[in-house]
Parts: C-alpha cells; sequence; structure tokens
C-alpha cells in the first residue's frame, strides 16, 4: 500500500516541525543559561580553561560540556563540619564584616596560610572593615575576611578579587558557611599578584555568573596572604551581568558582620566558623628530610620495659665518679658553658640539618675543594696512570674531524713536560729521535684563532706515521692544554665525625648529634647480652639495638645508656633501658653496673610555663599536652602554669575545659618575670622526687618527650638539657625548617630535690628581665657536682614567634 502525502500537508507539518525546532533549542539554551548561573559548583572543579581572560569564555567552555564533577566538599564530610553551631544574625551587624589577621608568618601563597599553627582560630588580630578593599601596609602576615553579602538586586553577579600576593573569594550558596565554594582566586604558587584594582590579569580572579537574591543574605569568605615585599592590599568587586559596565568593589552597604567578636576574648573560639576555605589542603606534606624519617626512637615507649629485678646482678659494681664534674670549683659568670659537653650517639638519629647545610657551612672549610688533591705528572707517572688513549672506533688516535687548534698557555715547566707527554700518545707521534731540549724548544703561536681542520685540509698535513729531525709546527700538534676532560683526583673516604669533639661549638647550629661507630657499641652491647643471659640461662636473644647514648670521660672511662630490644623465652618483646659504665682502665670493653646511675621509670614529670596574654599559644600548648596524653597514655606528668593575670582568655577554664589528666594553675600580678613564674610553679610540687622541667610556652614534644626526660634525669647525679630546634618563618614541625638553639639552656629536666640543693630560680637578679637567667642556673648546677647531659633530641622544636608587644598586652 501507498502512502501520498499532499503539498499542502507537507507544507503545514514542516511548519510544526520547524516551530519544534526552535522551541527545542530555546528550552535547551534557557537551561544551560540557568545551571551556568547556579553558585554550588566548585570553582576547582569546573575546570576552567587557565587561559581564558573573562567569564564569557568560561561560560562557553561550560555549555560545551554535557557534565559536572560533585563538589569535593560536598561528596566530603569533615570532622569540622559536625561541630558547626549557627549564630543569630542581628540587623545592627550591617555596615562590616569580620576581620581575623595572622602575622608574622612568611610566604605569599594562601597554601603557606593555611599552614599556620594558629589558623583558622586564633588570630593575632580580630577587627572588623566597613569595606571589602584593605592594605594594612605590612608585610609576612595573612587575613581571613568573612562575614554576609546584601545583594543589591536580584540578578546574576560577576565577582571579582585582586591582591598583592595570592588569595581566594569563597561564596556560600545561602546564609550558611557550611556550604562554601571557591569563585574566584589570584594564583597559587606564592608568585602571583596584581596590582591594586587590576581585576583582569589572570582568568582566576573573575567568578562564573552567579545567580543571587536581593532577599537572601549569603555567607562569604575571603582568604589573602601577603608576602615580604611589594604592596600589601586585597579588594574584592562585583558587577551585576548585562547592566554594570566596570567592576565595583562591595561597599558597608552590602555587608554585615558573621559574630560580633567585641565583648569575646581570644581564647573564645566556639563561634568562629569553620569552613571548606579555612580546611582545604591542610593535610601537611612530610618534606624530604631525615630528621622526619620514621625511628624506633621515637616509639620505643610503647614497648613493655624488662622488669628491673632481673637486671640486679647482671654485671658486677663499680664506682661512677666522672672527671669532668666540677663540684666546688669556682666558675664566673656564665662561665659554665664551657664545661658542658655532648654525648654521642648510636646509630644514625639524622639530628644533622642536611637539608639546612650549604656549602660554607660549619662541616666544611672555606673552599671544599681542600678534600680532592689533584693528580699531578709525577703521580701519572708514579702510579702507571698514563695510558695510550683509543678512539670510539678502537683505533689508535683522535678522529681526525674531531681536532682543534688553540693557542698552548704557559703551566710551568712540569705541566709542560706531561702536555708533550701526553701529546705524543694522543696523536701517536713518534718522538724517540727528538731530544727533551728540542722538543721544549718548540714555538708558541699564540695569535692563532681557533680553527677547525676540516677533510679538505688533511692533504696538507703530513701523516702521522711519517717522521724526520724537521722540527714539528704547532700547526701539527692540535692539543688543547687547558682541557680538563681527563683530569683526575686523589680522594679519601670522608670522615666528619671524627673531626669533631664533644665541646659545644656555638657558631655551629646544623651539626646534630655526634655519632659513635658500630665498633665503639657493639664490643659492649654484646658484653652486657652476654652477662644478661649467663644470669638468666640464656632466656634472652638480642632483637635490636634501638639506641645508645654515650657520654665520653677520657681520663676514667665512658657512661652508656643501652637501650635495646630483646626477647624473652616466650617470645615477647621487652625494652631494656640501662645505664652501664666501661672503666678506662680495663683492656676490652667489660661493662659494670654504675653504683646510684639508675633512672627511675616511674617518676612524675612536671612541665612548669609561666605566661602573660599569649591565648593563642597556651591553646596550642594545652592541646600539644593532650596529643603527648592521648598517644602515650602515660599519666605521670602535669602541666602547671603560672599566668600573669592574663586578660585574652580565662586559662584556669582552659585547663579544666582539657583532657590533660592532671594540671596545676595560679593565677600571679604584676609584670611577667620568668624566674619568678617558674619558682612559684616550683614550689606547687609537693614530691621533691620528682623531675621538673622548665620549659618554654612555645614549644612542640615529640611524643616520646616524658620518657625522654625521665631517662636522661638521676636524681643527685645528672640533669638534662636537650638542644631544641627554632624553626624558621612560616616553617612547621612537618618541614624542619630551622637551625639548632645550642647555646640555650632555659629548657631544662632536673629532680626538685637538686633544683633545692642548687637554690632555685634567681629570683632576685632576674626581677624585671629575662634572659640569662638559664646559663646562671647552669654556673649552680656545675658547682654542685651534677652532670648536664646534652644531646639534640628529634622533633623538638621551637615555634617561630614574635617578639612584638609579647608579655606586655
Amino acid at each position: 500500500m501507498s502512502v501520498v502525502f499532499s503539498p499542502k500537508k507537507l507544507r503545514r507539518n514542516g511548519v510544526i516541525v520547524m516551530c519544534g525546532s526552535i522551541l527545542m533549542v530555546v528550552a535547551v539554551t534557557v537551561y544551560y543559561e540557568m545551571n551556568s548561573a547556579t553558585p554550588w559548583t566548585s570553582y576547582a572543579d569546573s575546570k576552567i580553561d587557565p587561559e581564558a581572560s573573562n567569564w564569557w569564555r568560561a561560560m562557553s567552555d561550560k555549555w560545551v560540556r554535557s557534565d559536572q564533577p560533585a563538589s569535593k566538599y560536598e561528596k566530603d564530610s569533615p570532622a569540622w563540619s559536625s561541630n558547626y553551631m549557627a549564630q543569630t544574625w542581628k540587623p545592627e551587624y550591617k555596615g562590616r564584616v569580620n576581620v581575623h589577621a595572622f602575622d608574622d608568618w612568611c610566604g605569599g601563597s594562601t597554601a603557606e596560610l593555611r599552614r599556620n599553627l594558629h589558623y583558622p582560630l586564633y588570630p593575632h588580630v580580630r577587627t572588623t572593615v566597613q569595606k571589602l578593599a584593605l592594605s594594612l601596609q605590612r608585610t609576612n602576615y595573612g587575613l581571613r575576611i568573612f562575614g554576609y553579602l546584601h545583594p543589591f538586586a536580584d540578578g546574576e553577579f560577576v565577582f571579582a578579587i585582586s591582591s598583592g600576593d595570592n588569595s581566594e573569594l569563597w561564596l556560600s550558596t545561602d546564609d550558611s558557611p557550611l556550604n562554601l565554594n571557591l569563585v574566584a582566586y589570584v594564583g597559587k604558587s606564592g608568585t602571583e599578584w596584581t596590582a591594586p584594582g587590576e581585576f583582569d590579569k589572570y582568568a582566576s580572579q573573575t567568578s562564573r555568573p552567579v545567580r543571587l537574591s536581593a532577599q537572601i543574605r549569603y555567607f562569604f569568605e575571603v582568604i589573602h596572604k601577603q608576602n615580604y615585599n611589594g604592596i600589601d592590599h586585597v579588594e574584592v568587586a562585583w558587577q551585576l551581568r548585562d547592566k554594570d559596565v566596570k567592576f565595583m568593589v562591595i561597599q558597608s552597604e552590602h555587608i554585615s558582620l558573621y559574630f560580633d567578636e567585641f565583648p569575646l576574648l581570644i581564647g573564645d573560639v566556639d563561634h568562629v566558623p569553620q569552613t571548606a576555605a579555612s580546611h582545604q589542603n591542610t593535610k601537611q606534606s612530610i618534606a624530604a628530610v631525615d630528621m622526619l624519617r620514621e625511628s624506633t626512637r621515637d616509639t620505643l615507649y610503647n614497648v613493655s620495659l624488662i622488669n628491673s629485678n632481673l637486671l640486679e646482678g647482671v654485671l658486677p659494681d663499680c664506682t661512677y665518679k666522672p672527671s669532668y664534674t666540677i663540684k666546688g670549683y669556682p666558675l664566673a659568670r656564665y662561665q659554665g658553658l664551657q664545661f658542658v659537653h655532648m654525648s654521642y650517639v648510636y646509630p644514625n638519629d639524622y639530628t644533622r640539618l642536611t637539608h639546612m647545610e650549604t656549602e660554607s657551612s660549619c662541616f666544611y672549610p672555606k673552599n671544599i675543594k681542600t678534600y680532592l688533591q689533584i693528580e699531578t705528572p709525577e703521580s701519572l707517572e708514579r702510579n702507571k696512570i698514563g695510558r695510550d688513549v683509543k678512539s670510539t672506533s678502537g683505533e689508535e688516535g683522535p678522529d681526525p674531524d674531531q681536532i682543534y687548534t688553540t693557542p698552548l698557555q704557559d703551566f710551568g715547566e712540569k705541566l709542560e713536560d706531561y702536555a708533550q707527554k701526553y701529546r705524543r700518545k694522543l696523536l701517536s707521534v713518534h718522538m724517540q729521535e727528538a731530544s727533551r731540549e728540542e722538543f721544549n724548544a718548540i714555538k708558541r703561536d699564540n695569535t692563532r684563532p681557533l680553527t677547525r681542520l676540516h677533510k679538505r685540509d688533511m692533504h696538507n698535513r703530513r701523516p702521522l706515521g711519517e717522521t724526520d729531525n724537521a722540527p714539528l709546527q704547532h700547526k701539527d700538534i692540535n692539543f688543547d692544554t687547558g682541557a680538563t676532560w681527563r683530569q683526575t683526583v686523589q680522594i679519601s673516604p670522608l670522615d666528619i665525625q671524627s673531626q669533631r669533639t664533644d665541646a659545644i661549638d656555638l657558631r655551629c647550629n646544623c651539626t646534630g648529634n655526634l655519632l659513635l661507630p658500630s665498633s665503639d657499641v657493639m664490643p659492649v652491647v654484646m658484653a652486657f647480652m652476654e652477662k644478661l643471659n649467663e644470669k638468666h640461662n640464656g632466656q634472652f636473644a638480642l632483637l635490636k639495638v634501638v639506641n645508645v647514648v654515650k657520654r665520653v670521660d677520657k681520663a676514667n672511662g665512658s657512661r652508656y645508656l643501652l637501650e635495646l630490644v630483646v626477647t624473652n623465652a616466650n617470645g615477647e618483646q621487652l625494652r631494656l633501658s640501662h645505664y652501664v659504665y666501661v672503666p678506662l682502665k680495663k683492656p676490652e670493653a667489660v661493662p659494670c653496673n654504675p653504683v646510684g646511675l639508675r633512672w627511675n621509670p616511674e617518676a612524675t614529670v612536671h612541665f612548669i610555663v609561666p605566661v602573660k596574654n599569649q591565648a593563642r599559644w597556651v591553646h596550642m600548648l594545652i592541646a600539644d599536652m593532650e596529643r603527648l596524653y592521648k598517644e602515650t597514655g602515660d599519666t605521670n606528668f602535669n602541666l602547671i602554669i603560672t599566668d600573669y593575670n592574663s586578660s585574652d582568655m580565662d586559662v584556669k577554664k582552659a585547663l579544666e575545659k582539657s583532657s590533660l589528666p592532671r594540671y596545676d594553675y595560679v593565677k600571679l600580678s604584676g609584670n611577667f618575670e620568668r624566674s619568678a613564674g617558674l619558682q612559684t610553679g616550683i614550689d606547687l610540687i609537693k614530691d621533691d622526687h620528682s623531675i621538673v622541667f622548665l620549659c618554654d610556652l612555645h614549644i612542640y614534644f615529640p611524643t616520646s618527650m616524658i620518657d625522654t626526660i625521665r631517662k636522661h634525669c638521676v636524681e643527685g647525679y645528672m640533669t638534662f638539657a636537650p638542644i631544641v630546634m627554632r624553626l624558621n618563618c612560616g616553617a612547621t614541625p612537618w618541614d624542619a625548617n630551622g637551625y639548632w638553639e645550642v647555646n640555650g639552656f632555659g629548657l631544662l629536666g632536673i629532680y626538685k630535690s637538686d633544683l633545692i640543693a642548687v637554690g632555685g630560680m634567681n629570683t632576685r637578679e632576674y626581677k624585671d628581665r629575662w634572659g640569662g637567667e638559664d646559663w646562671e642556673l647552669l654556673d649552680r648546677i656545675l658547682k654542685s657536682g651534677l652532670e648536664v647531659d646534652r644531646i639534640y633530641l628529634r622533633n623538638f622544636y621551637h615555634h617561630f614567634h614574635s617578639k612584638r608587644g609579647m608579655w606586655t598586652q
């Protein structure tokens, strides 16, 4: 059956089809137009062409894509979002936004700001501004600006940001900080910047159109990082799409506070919004630093200690009286520093800051080439190093195409003679008939330019095999005596450690611990294990030598702290941390038991920290102590804070809210005095047989800190003064960028009974100042006959901080 369409029907149906097609195109266009204006797609996930110069270029790119990935911030459910508490907004908040400033922090990228240990909860300054255009006229700081935007109309807005270094603009889909998305930014690496008000330098500076309603307020956040140079500034502007010709800086009538922080202390942080902007990419990446390598040393405290009764009678007793103690010696003020010597360690703990060294560092001489011995012609002849040079084809002599002529330089008689002999071998010129005097008489033509002999000139050259008594001409030698392609040297294995001494080198702050060779350690370890198994019928097997600390006494002998992991007959791993002594008079490394030199694994360690108006750092200290407790489960430590009437936080309340097993708090009045604050904390300790650790506020402790202090403090014998690493500006414990504080003794562990015996802190002379009180205390400790054990301590850091307004605000 055939179907016949009349011309009228075809025309009528064609019109219908055409109208339907037009309507479909319009519908699809409207659909993509509406999608393009939605604000909840993350800029970071939008894959905008980085070469695009404006937002409509990005829009066209998006229209040709059929799908969009969901925002990673929507997919994730970070822990900080569960703590969010919505704040009540008030009409009087209009006209200003919140500003948090983080001072004294290097770097120009927003990633550097997020690495700041106070970020985002504890800024140096909390304030407000009346427009989104700032220039603080400072360097090395970061800003977090947040609040609400109040659009002046319904429509699609395009946002732009400009800043001296890197910055980011984040915008929420509503009034909740949890729905933020990155919409515009200036740079990521820290090197990008714009002039003030320059909104078109980078494609990333402008956002896609965002549909906003004048009836809704929208939470926003600006992150800005300023480096050490250039003009500091940050501005945020907007324009109503298809309405405004230029971007306009957002003024006071279109902004409002997130929260009024004026009546709050800096320690009050429950209201501070934590967002995707403030937590993006906060995971620290560990730098390639040797000291940050995992080590059994750092977690040895997790291994159960061997029963001390099993160590009784293993070694014969011996008197421990080192020759380097100076009890009763008349010291001048601060002279005690000269009598403190370093201990040696085994195996390598990588405290040497190799990543901070240069060729001019204190490890090396001024000219590092002194480690090379250039081989002379005589040494080559003596060692019969000179060999015939073979070409790559295996034939003797070089490829004529590769021969260059060059003026011969005068290197002196010896080198000249060597160069002449080398020419003979290189060119296979048989010079037996020519005397040495004749060869030395060759005239040099230093006026000839550097030229190359081409194949067409080869017929003018004498065949290499032909010789006669005619004097050689320079043009036939063609040898570059200035080249050193074959220069050889003599070296010897370099042992840096053998060149070091145990004296404290105040000029060098990157050296790290002195290292022991295994030939020194293993005989002592094996002798001890032999005695241990002799006592207990071979029950124990050595699994690992974790750590050995040796204090050298050249007159009497050496003290060793042996830290071993052994297994018993049941296969159980046990930790052995025990002091032994090797008298110098013994012909072999036969250890004995130094009577009285035994550390107490259950001693309580009291950390004493005086503070005043340092809320950010106090919160960090408490959090760090909570970390020690959580990771070790050790309850035998106590945090004592002596507070000089801080007005920026309630220190006592912060301690009460913490998870610390023990703490003490005392409130003092008057100006800050470190010595008096420490002594007040000392007086709070009831047990004289516990350990006092005189501490600073800006410290990051290794997890093994409590156990380490106990092992290096022996009542009546030894105190502990670990060397701390001072972090550079912008550095964190996860990149270990800084230097060792080799001359500081303010961080000191000592039994309270010993501290009482030396007179405690000097509160009379160091009343209105600090600095020097640690050296003065060191003098008295040494004169009392106590040892000061000193090592560079892994992962023990002093945070960088400014002294601007410190302790006085």
